[in-house]
């Protein structure tokens, strides 16, 4: 290997580390200009959230018998209909649930009635394999194949080191995820051009990698913690960059509560709650044509552990939020918590299907044509409620 080819490679490892990461990209995607084009970003949260201790249902007299430990550390949470309340960590949801912005959904579940994490995630994230069945197809998610059948030509961005399964089978999908790595200065991109020169496919890449890093960390200066609102400020930095854009999925880790429940769920709960108000501040007036749905693989045990958690369950809670929702209401069926009312005498039972108000919320949002769900969602149909 000579100098130059040892330099070639060098430089392509710092273009890896520094620049974001540009995995997938068409050069045919349709070329319009819309300021209110709609915007759809999903959050998945991984680890299994707790419903019941996210929206509280006060009003059942078996709540507060299953988690004594748990309800009197919660205390009371912030109003919402129905006898419901909020876990008061999410002090800027409930504004936007005054403020008609937010839609609670309870007692979902994806389907899936293992208690794997890994399988649950998948299962949902692909949103095709069916209720009995063991292998789940990874090559494609419902997101994916949905941005390929929109009445709009949508281009996605996953705020994330690989391209997530829900994403998977479109082939407008990019991703970015900040570097730790310490930055290299503009003389060193600039050698890099020079040296690419010749190469077209190497000098777009690059010069896509550094439009798409200038665009993520738009008004954010120093070095930073990758906090979950950064990252959100970062999706919304790269959605307002590129009026194609039009799609974006981040995750976020940590609610595998198995023990002090408590204290955990709130320090995340604060997390999710201050990140989705800065994607919201960034994204200014295109908020008010954006859908934000918020999901979880499956809940947890009804009854309380005894290390101040809860363990493996079923059916959760979904979260859709944004200028677009009719929210300000709380949808699903509340099973009870009665002993008889039980999944396998344990769970919540889940009452409506996760994926069914995604391809509801997206058929309305990107004008899906009803024909298509089934394709896209796995057989699945769409529900009669309006959510946009």
């Amino acid at each position: 290997m000579n100098r130059r080819d040892l330099l070639k490679l060098f430089g392509g490892s710092l273009v890896v580390m520094q620049s974001p990461q540009l995995l997938i990209s068409s050069a045919n995607a349709t070329s319009y200009s819309k300021t209110e084009q709609p915007l759809f970003i999903w959050v998945m949260l991984r680890g299994a959230l707790d419903s019941l201790h996210t929206v509280i249902p006060e009003f059942d007299e078996n709540y507060i018998k299953h988690r004594p430990k748990l309800a009197k550390q919660l205390g009371t949470g912030l109003p919402l209909e129905k006898g419901f309340s909020l876990n008061p960590a999410l002090a800027e949801l409930h504004s936007w649930y005054q403020n008609s912005e937010l839609l609670p959904i309870v007692a979902v579940g994806s389907g899936y009635h293992g208690r794997s994490h890994f399988d649950g995630q998948d299962f949902l994230e692909s949103g095709q394999s069916k209720v009995n069945s063991n292998a789940i197809d990874t090559h494609s998610g419902w997101l994916g194949r949905t941005l390929q059948m929109s009445a709009y030509h949508h281009k996605a961005i996953a705020i994330d080191q690989t391209v997530p399964i829900s994403l998977r089978g479109s082939d407008d999908v990019n991703a970015w995820y900040p570097s730790n790595a310490k930055d290299v200065g503009d003389d060193i991109y600039s050698a890099l051009m020079n040296m690419y020169q010749d190469s077209p496919k190497l000098s777009m890449s690059l010069q896509k990698g550094l439009e798409l890093q200038k665009n993520a960390m738009a008004q954010q200066s120093g070095k930073q913690r990758t906090k979950f609102a950064n990252l959100t400020k970062a999706c919304a930095n790269l959605l307002l960059a590129d009026n194609k854009l039009s799609c974006a999925v981040l995750e976020l880790g940590g609610w595998d509560t198995h023990n002090n429940q408590h204290g955990r769920l709130a320090r995340q709960l604060k997390e999710l709650d201050d990140g989705l108000a800065s994607l919201k501040a960034q994204l200014g007036e295109r908020w008010q044509h954006t859908v934000v749905a918020v999901a979880t693989e499956f809940g947890r045990t009804v009854k309380e552990n005894g290390t101040g958690g809860s363990d493996h369950g079923s059916a959760a809670c979904m979260l859709l939020a944004g200028g677009a929702i009719k929210g300000g209401r709380i949808l699903g069926d509340w099973p009870g918590l009665a002993k008889s009312e039980l999944f396998e005498g344990r769970d919540l039972m889940p009452t409506s299907n996760s994926l069914q108000w995604l391809a509801t919320v997206l058929a309305q949002h990107w004008q899906i044509k009803p024909a298509h769900m089934p394709a896209l969602f796995g057989g699945l149909q769409t529900y009669s409620e309006q959510l946009v």
